[in-house]
C-alpha cells in the first residue's frame, strides 16, 4: 500500500476518533459516510439498513472516480446511484488503497477535515 496514503488516513482515524471515539477503523468510518449521506442523523438501524447505509457510502466514496452516478433519492428519502462501469478486478490491497485514498477525499471535500501536511 502506498505509504502517503496510509499515514493520511491514519491522520483521518485520528481526527475522526476526537469526536467519535476509539475503535475507528474503515467499516465504521464506511457507516459515518452512509448515516451522513442519508442526512437522517444518528438513530437505531435494522440489519438491512445498516447493509444499505455501507453501500450508500461505497456509491458516494466512488462517484468522483466514475464508478457510480447519483440518481436521486426514494420516498424515504434514501440515495440510490446507477452503477456506470464495473470497478477491475483488484487486490485486496488494492481495493483498500482505493477506498482509504476515497476517504480522505471525501471528508476534505466536505470540509470535514483538513490535512495538514499532504
Amino acid at each position: 500500500m502506498d505509504f502517503d496514503i496510509e499515514l493520511r488516513f491514519q491522520n483521518l482515524m485520528k481526527h475522526l476518533e476526537i469526536t467519535f471515539g476509539g475503535g475507528m477503523d474503515v467499516q465504521a468510518i464506511l457507516f459515518l459516510i452512509g448515516v451522513n449521506e442519508l442526512g437522517q442523523g444518528h438513530k437505531n438501524y435494522t440489519k438491512a439498513e445498516k447493509t444499505d447505509l455501507l453501500h450508500i457510502a461505497i456509491c458516494t466514496l466512488l462517484e468522483p472516480y466514475g464508478y457510480y452516478e447519483f440518481e436521486g433519492r426514494d420516498a424515504e428519502n434514501w440515495p440510490h446511484f446507477k452503477l456506470l462501469k464495473t470497478i477491475p478486478p483488484i487486490s485486496d490491497r488494492e481495493q483498500q488503497h482505493l477506498i482509504k485514498e476515497a476517504m480522505i477525499d471525501y471528508f476534505v471535500a466536505n470540509e470535514y477535515y483538513t490535512e495538514v501536511d499532504k
